[in-house]
């Protein structure tokens, strides 16, 4: 029933076309398995002048991606303007290019889904807002950011985690508009491969103990406590090897922690690798490590389940609700080094059942999470008659 409309996708960051710049592959993912079911899909992803000077428009299949540029001072007084900058640069496209859209699907609160909001009004179209980044430690920041005005003007909110949608009940947001829909993983990109053939090809020792983790170097990954765990590790357990691949604005202290801590030869911090590279680092592993303080989801659990990878990662919020027995990972308390460090140990040593973990994974594929997504489309528009589910 969608073959003759054109949805629009507004996302902060979507990924560049020769996958050099990945952030938001997640949302790719989406569109992708998406755009077999419309007419035309328009992905508009503002961005301030001067940053992510490589992203460019292009075009795929029906595809359409636009980065429009805007104007934007990062300092608190002008990023309350941040929202209002993103709709206008997404209202310039939209216009200079004379595009047309029956139905708009904004990935984040803010400021996607504000802009969102305001192109509802504008064009008269429903909104759909999926909340990655909602957590009940940013809810005080998103409430200054209009973010109780932004969900209930919207006609359906979609949840990574059954963790929001009880939080959003609780702020009041009608049930009848939450849905829990989690993130996908393609499993055409994410398989089991030979981890030996991989390691010669990554460059990285063959005999070694290897764990990975995958993920930007920010606060809220985690990414001390890790290397403190590595710490802790190298006093029972000489051989083996961290990596972590993502770029970010911890780089430098994390690398001088781990000067400070004489760990050179255990962890290795590789930088940001194209999105087509990550599923080789994952088979390179023996296991997965998400040390995140914080995580609505956490997407690269299942993409390592998906290669058969164990994965040990925290409670933070969404990886507790992947990791549901310890016959796919292990989790342990945020913030905590030793706890980690004995986990991750006890991972190393545990004969894991590598096809029962892929096969786990398979519950997450992009055909069946957008099938899902698809229902609430069709609701949204007023066709009932393909609602085959309530999700929650």
């Amino acid at each position: 029933m969608l073959q003759d409309k054109k949805l629009l996708i507004l996302a902060g960051s979507f990924p560049s076309k020769d996958g050099s710049f990945y952030i938001g592959s997640f949302i790719k993912g989406q569109v992708d398995e998406l755009k077999n079911y419309f007419e035309e899909i328009i992905v508009i992803s503002p961005q301030p002048v001067g940053y992510r000077r490589n992203l460019k428009e292009y075009f795929y299949d029906n595809v359409r991606v636009y980065y429009p540029r805007f104007f934007h001072i990062p300092v608190e007084f002008f990023r309350k303007r941040l929202g209002d900058n993103f709709f206008k640069a997404a209202s310039r496209i939209i216009e200079g290019e004379g595009l047309e859209f029956d139905l708009i699907h904004a990935h984040f609160t803010w400021p996607s889904g504000y802009a969102g909001v305001k192109l509802k009004e504008k064009y008269n179209v429903p909104l759909i807002i999926t909340t990655h980044g909602l957590h009940v430690t940013r809810l005080e920041t998103l409430k200054k950011r209009s973010a109780i005005c932004t969900w209930n003007s919207a006609d359906a909110i979609i949840n990574v985690s059954r963790k929001c949608v009880e939080l959003l009940m609780s702020l009041g947001i009608p049930m009848s508009r939450l849905y829990y829909i989690p993130n996908g993983v393609d499993l055409g990109k994410f398989y089991p491969m030979d981890s030996s053939v991989v390691r010669k090809m990554l460059g990285i020792p063959i005999d070694k103990k290897i764990i990975v983790s995958v993920g930007n170097l920010v606060e809220k990954k985690g990414y001390i406590y890790l290397i403190n765990a590595a710490k802790i590790m190298r006093e029972t357990e000489k051989d083996f090897a961290v990596y972590i691949i993502g770029g970010g604005p911890l780089y430098n202290y994390l690398q001088n922690e781990i000067r400070k801590l004489g760990l050179q030869k255990h962890v290795k911090l590789i930088g940001p690798k194209p999105h087509h590279e990550i599923p080789l680092w994952m088979n390179a592993a023996d296991v997965f490590v998400l040390p995140s303080l914080v995580e609505n989801f956490g997407v690269v659990n299942i993409e390592a389940m998906a290669c058969g990878k164990p994965v040990v990662s925290t409670y933070n919020g969404g990886s507790e609700e992947i990791i549901v027995s310890e016959d796919y990972g292990l989790l342990c308390p945020p913030k905590n080094p030793e706890c980690l460090a004995e986990k991750i140990l006890i991972a190393l040593e545990k004969e894991w059942d590598h096809e029962r973990i892929r096969n786990y994974a398979k519950q997450f594929t992009w055909e069946l999470v957008v099938k899902q997504i698809l229902d609430v489309y069709d609701k949204v528009l007023g066709d009932q008659s393909c609602l085959t589910s309530k999700f929650w």
